[in-house]
């Protein structure tokens, strides 16, 4: 079974990564459902089914679909052979709780995030394999040069921790760069203080021109220029933490 490039597949292949990275979903309690992404060979699948999970994985490649129902009868009619981004969760788990896990495709692994965020209320919490970069941008705190709009939308509803980093040679084939594994824990309490779809909006609007001040990034939102010298206005992006983001919407909302 050879990887794809469309797919932007490298297999893992080493047996005490994929155990760890199945050891790492820590909210088990909180929900009996698991859902793997791109399983592949089934490298980390095997280390799920040992643990007491109702496990779906959800596969594209239709080669490696026939692949896991050969090598992994068990699953039965638990592989969806489906595109992750267009899946309906709700056609397969109606309205319950569970954990997302999975060697992401890098090629998608930032709309897989966003994807995890539309349906945060059923999604306890995220273990997975992302490229470096991104797995330090996901969990980075404001003042970092790699806290961005996902940094923020992100942690706006979860905790992120960087768990560990694993080098190139531990995939076949290797990729060009190093990968990492984080969690992602929701907050008890992810009601924001402000409109969330307003949020999002100033959140991308700011990091689209991240070197520049707020006050010009976001003149076009408010109604009187005066308010654009308060003290606020004149930081960048990078250095607002998330509690200030939504401060940061309320004061626009107020003054547009």
């Amino acid at each position: 079974m050879k990887a794809k490039k469309s797919f932007g597949q490298h297999f893992l292949n080493r047996d005490d990564i994929a155990r760890q990275i199945a050891d790492s979903l820590e909210l088990t309690k909180e929900y009996e459902h698991v859902i793997e992404v791109g399983p592949g060979r089934g490298m980390l699948t095997k280390f799920l089914l040992e643990k007491n999970y109702h496990l779906l994985v959800v596969e594209a490649d239709r080669d490696m679909v026939l692949h896991l129902k050969k090598h992994f009868p068990v699953l039965k009619s638990n592989i969806i052979f489906e595109d992750f981004l267009k899946m309906r969760f709700e056609d397969f788990l109606q309205d319950q709780p569970f954990g997302l896990i999975g060697n992401f495709p890098y090629n998608i692994s930032s709309q897989i995030i966003f994807k995890m965020l539309d349906y945060k209320d059923q999604i306890p919490e995220l273990v997975g394999m992302f490229q470096k970069e991104m797995a330090e941008r996901v969990v980075a705190g404001p003042g970092s040069k790699t806290y961005g709009a996902i940094s923020v939308l992100t942690q706006a509803y979860y905790e992120g921790t960087y768990l560990f980093t694993v080098d190139k040679s531990c995939f076949t084939p290797p990729p060009k760069v190093q990968s990492a594994v984080i969690r992602l824990t929701r907050k008890k309490d992810q009601e924001l203080a402000c409109d969330p779809v307003f949020f999002k909006k100033i959140v991308k609007q700011a990091f689209g021109q991240r070197r520049k001040m707020l006050r010009n990034t976001m003149k076009s939102l408010v109604a009187d220029p005066a308010v654009l010298q308060t003290e606020l206005f004149t930081r960048r992006p990078e250095t607002l933490s998330v509690a200030e983001f939504v401060k940061l919407t309320n004061f626009i909302e107020q003054n547009k």
